[in-house]
């Protein structure tokens, strides 16, 4: 059931998943396209904010706080894992992998490596200060609207 407190909290961890897309950008690799980074990260973004956010935001205001900071890092390693898969399925055209098991462990080595070079100072704290900030606005527009 739509509620104020998923509508915002959709929106603003779009917003969110927007604004990390951009961070990102300097930190890919050398000839890895970044132009459609956000084209994923913000849907992510949206459904994590409806689902994880959206219910959180209507308890009490620690909770959408607590609430904001899990749908943040959610939505940033769920998206991690989707453009992991989509680099594996790229690699796997070119017959890289030897079987399905091996791409499988592939798309978690790539999900592994690419977290560790985007998780940053820079990075890690806009997702913890945006996760509250966003979390807290989930939860006042329940407060105001719900």
């Amino acid at each position: 059931m739509p509620t104020a407190s998923r509508l915002v909290g959709a929106l603003t961890f779009t917003v969110l998943a927007f604004i990390i897309s951009t961070m990102i950008l300097p930190l890919l690799p050398e000839g890895t396209s970044g132009e459609s980074l956000w084209l994923l990260n913000c849907p992510v973004g949206l459904v994590c904010g409806w689902k994880i956010m959206g219910p959180r935001g209507e308890s009490t205001r620690l909770i959408a706080f607590a609430g904001g900071v899990t749908t943040s890092i959610a939505a940033f390693l769920v998206a991690v894992f989707l453009h992991a898969g989509i680099r594996m399925v790229n690699l796997s055209m070119r017959k890289i992998y030897h079987g399905v098991t091996e791409a499988i462990g592939a798309v978690f080595e790539i999900s592994m490596n690419w977290a560790s070079v985007f998780l940053t100072t820079d990075i890690v704290t806009t997702l913890i200060a945006g996760g509250i900030f966003c979390g807290w606005l989930s939860w006042k527009a329940q407060r105001y609207w719900g």
